[in-house]
């Protein structure tokens, strides 16, 4: 009987400490559980916060875009002034070049001054 006892008494033992270690198996569990939701909760605020600040980018994106087109738009119509100044001041320089060379003195010379008339005063005797 004492070996039935015996392996009685080792067979409780080995039964509370698969109970023991169930009850921390349990703690255990439910302390990685509240570990998980808590993470959950964190995890969702984070997701938040990065949509937010996406947002916030794409918006601020969006605006320095429409800045720069618009200053392109801008130096664009200052180039095409300064453009057309200068081909007209390139006209008018070959236009006064011309006028002031001697083959434009001749003609222009001719259309500004009539030709004038000799006259001859002859002496009557």
């Amino acid at each position: 009987m004492r070996v039935n006892e015996a392996v009685i008494e080792r067979l409780e033992k080995v039964i509370d400490s698969l109970q023991d270690n169930s009850v921390k198996m349990g703690q255990m569990l439910a302390v990685h559980d509240e570990k998980l939701t808590k993470q959950d909760r964190i995890d969702a605020v984070l997701f938040e916060k990065v949509e937010s600040v996406h947002r916030e980018v794409s918006r601020s994106t969006k605006e320095i875009k429409a800045g720069c087109e618009r200053d392109i738009r801008k130096v664009d119509e200052r180039l095409r002034t300064i453009e057309m100044k200068m081909w007209t001041i390139a006209g008018a320089i070959s236009i006064i070049s011309f006028v002031v060379s001697p083959i434009g003195q001749r003609i222009v010379g001719t259309m500004l001054t009539p030709a004038s008339e000799t006259s001859i005063i002859n002496k009557t005797r």
